[in-house]
Protein backbone atom coordinates (compact mmCIF):
# COMPACT_ATOMS: atom_id res chain seq x y z
CA UNK A 1 0.00 0.00 0.00
CA UNK A 2 1.58 3.36 -0.59
CA UNK A 3 -0.08 6.75 -0.03
CA UNK A 4 -0.65 9.81 -2.02
CA UNK A 5 -1.48 13.32 -0.55
CA UNK A 6 -2.69 16.47 -1.72
CA UNK A 7 -2.88 19.89 0.17
CA UNK A 8 -5.65 21.79 -0.53
CA UNK A 9 -6.01 25.42 0.00
CA UNK A 10 -8.98 27.19 -0.66
CA UNK A 11 -10.45 24.16 -2.52
CA UNK A 12 -7.34 24.38 -5.15
CA UNK A 13 -4.55 21.38 -5.09
CA UNK A 14 -1.34 23.39 -3.97
CA UNK A 15 0.55 20.22 -4.19
CA UNK A 16 1.53 16.52 -3.76
CA UNK A 17 3.30 13.85 -2.25
CA UNK A 18 3.85 10.29 -2.27
CA UNK A 19 4.60 7.72 0.05
CA UNK A 20 5.67 3.80 -0.84
CA UNK A 21 6.64 1.15 1.42
CA UNK A 22 10.22 -0.17 1.60
CA UNK A 23 9.37 -3.65 2.16
CA UNK A 24 7.68 -4.90 -1.71
CA UNK A 25 9.77 -3.83 -4.31
CA UNK A 26 7.97 -0.67 -5.84
CA UNK A 27 10.06 2.13 -3.96
CA UNK A 28 13.05 3.20 -6.42
CA UNK A 29 15.42 3.65 -3.31
CA UNK A 30 15.52 0.14 -2.07
CA UNK A 31 17.85 -0.49 -5.61
CA UNK A 32 19.90 2.73 -4.72
CA UNK A 33 20.24 0.72 -0.95
CA UNK A 34 21.09 -2.02 -2.65
CA UNK A 35 23.60 -0.83 -5.41
CA UNK A 36 24.91 0.90 -2.85
CA UNK A 37 25.09 -2.02 -0.28
CA UNK A 38 23.44 0.07 2.20
CA UNK A 39 20.95 -1.89 5.01
CA UNK A 40 17.77 -0.96 6.23
CA UNK A 41 14.94 -2.40 7.68
CA UNK A 42 12.70 -2.07 5.27
CA UNK A 43 9.31 -3.47 7.05
CA UNK A 44 9.29 0.09 8.67
CA UNK A 45 10.65 2.34 5.99
CA UNK A 46 8.87 4.38 3.76
CA UNK A 47 10.25 5.89 0.93
CA UNK A 48 8.86 9.43 0.34
CA UNK A 49 9.16 11.18 -3.28
CA UNK A 50 7.26 12.75 -5.84
CA UNK A 51 7.16 16.05 -3.58
CA UNK A 52 5.69 19.34 -6.06
CA UNK A 53 4.35 22.40 -4.51
CA UNK A 54 2.60 24.59 -7.01
CA UNK A 55 5.22 27.17 -7.71
CA UNK A 56 3.55 30.08 -5.96
CA UNK A 57 4.02 28.04 -3.06
CA UNK A 58 7.70 27.54 -2.93
CA UNK A 59 8.75 31.00 -1.80
CA UNK A 60 10.81 29.39 1.21
CA UNK A 61 11.02 26.09 3.54
CA UNK A 62 7.92 26.88 5.63
CA UNK A 63 5.73 25.81 3.23
CA UNK A 64 7.71 22.23 2.23
CA UNK A 65 7.90 21.46 6.09
CA UNK A 66 4.24 22.43 7.01
CA UNK A 67 3.48 20.32 3.94
CA UNK A 68 5.74 17.42 4.96
CA UNK A 69 4.72 17.11 8.73
CA UNK A 70 0.98 16.89 8.07
CA UNK A 71 1.52 13.84 5.80
CA UNK A 72 3.88 12.52 8.03
CA UNK A 73 1.22 12.23 11.01
CA UNK A 74 -1.04 11.19 8.31
CA UNK A 75 1.54 8.28 7.55
CA UNK A 76 1.65 7.49 10.51
CA UNK A 77 -2.07 7.53 11.92
CA UNK A 78 -2.46 4.22 8.99
CA UNK A 79 1.26 2.90 9.18
CA UNK A 80 4.01 1.71 11.39
CA UNK A 81 7.12 4.46 9.97
CA UNK A 82 10.69 4.48 11.76
CA UNK A 83 12.46 5.66 8.85
CA UNK A 84 12.26 7.49 5.65
CA UNK A 85 14.17 7.36 2.79
CA UNK A 86 14.56 9.60 -0.76
CA UNK A 87 16.57 10.18 -3.56
CA UNK A 88 16.87 14.17 -4.41
CA UNK A 89 18.85 16.74 -5.97
CA UNK A 90 22.19 17.86 -3.82
CA UNK A 91 20.65 20.99 -2.96
CA UNK A 92 17.49 19.89 -2.45
CA UNK A 93 19.63 17.12 0.58
CA UNK A 94 20.74 20.58 1.92
CA UNK A 95 17.45 21.51 2.97
CA UNK A 96 16.03 18.03 4.01
CA UNK A 97 18.90 18.31 6.32
CA UNK A 98 17.20 21.16 8.32
CA UNK A 99 14.35 18.84 7.92
CA UNK A 100 16.36 16.03 10.10
CA UNK A 101 17.41 13.98 7.26
CA UNK A 102 20.95 13.02 6.62
CA UNK A 103 23.04 11.85 3.80
CA UNK A 104 23.69 8.64 3.31
CA UNK A 105 25.56 8.64 -0.33
CA UNK A 106 26.13 11.22 -2.35
CA UNK A 107 25.71 11.01 -5.87
CA UNK A 108 23.70 7.61 -5.61
CA UNK A 109 22.24 7.91 -9.21
CA UNK A 110 22.88 10.28 -12.14
CA UNK A 111 20.52 10.89 -15.52
CA UNK A 112 20.68 13.41 -18.09
CA UNK A 113 19.32 16.63 -15.18
CA UNK A 114 22.24 15.26 -12.90
CA UNK A 115 23.44 13.55 -9.83
CA UNK A 116 21.22 12.47 -7.03
CA UNK A 117 21.66 12.13 -3.56
CA UNK A 118 20.68 9.11 -1.15
CA UNK A 119 19.38 10.57 2.35
CA UNK A 120 17.72 8.97 5.33
CA UNK A 121 15.51 10.07 8.11
CA UNK A 122 14.51 8.65 11.84
CA UNK A 123 10.80 9.31 12.33
CA UNK A 124 11.42 11.13 15.82
CA UNK A 125 13.87 13.49 14.49
CA UNK A 126 12.41 14.61 11.12
CA UNK A 127 9.18 15.31 13.18
CA UNK A 128 11.11 17.33 16.16
CA UNK A 129 13.12 19.30 13.09
CA UNK A 130 9.28 19.78 11.26
CA UNK A 131 7.66 21.38 14.03
CA UNK A 132 7.84 24.93 13.32
CA UNK A 133 6.41 26.32 16.59
CA UNK A 134 5.42 25.53 20.03
CA UNK A 135 2.04 24.23 19.39
CA UNK A 136 3.31 21.80 16.70
CA UNK A 137 6.00 20.97 19.33
CA UNK A 138 3.41 19.65 21.45
CA UNK A 139 1.43 17.86 19.07
CA UNK A 140 4.57 16.11 17.95
CA UNK A 141 5.87 15.44 21.44
CA UNK A 142 2.24 13.38 22.20
CA UNK A 143 2.41 11.83 19.03
CA UNK A 144 5.81 10.27 20.18
CA UNK A 145 4.64 9.60 23.67
CA UNK A 146 1.63 7.84 22.23
CA UNK A 147 3.45 5.98 20.04
CA UNK A 148 6.76 5.26 22.83
CA UNK A 149 3.65 3.82 25.20
CA UNK A 150 2.35 2.01 22.61
CA UNK A 151 5.53 -0.09 21.87
CA UNK A 152 6.11 -0.51 25.00
CA UNK A 153 2.93 -2.06 25.75
CA UNK A 154 2.95 -5.92 25.65
CA UNK A 155 1.53 -8.38 23.12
Amino acid sequence: MGVVGALVRFGATIGTIRYLPMDQGLAPCEALLRRHRVAADRETSWEVGRLVLAPQFRSGPESLKRFLLLTLVDLLEVAPVETLYASCTPLLARLYRRFGFTVMVKDASHDAQGSYTLIRGVVPEVLRALAASREEGAIVDRLLAVRECAEALPC
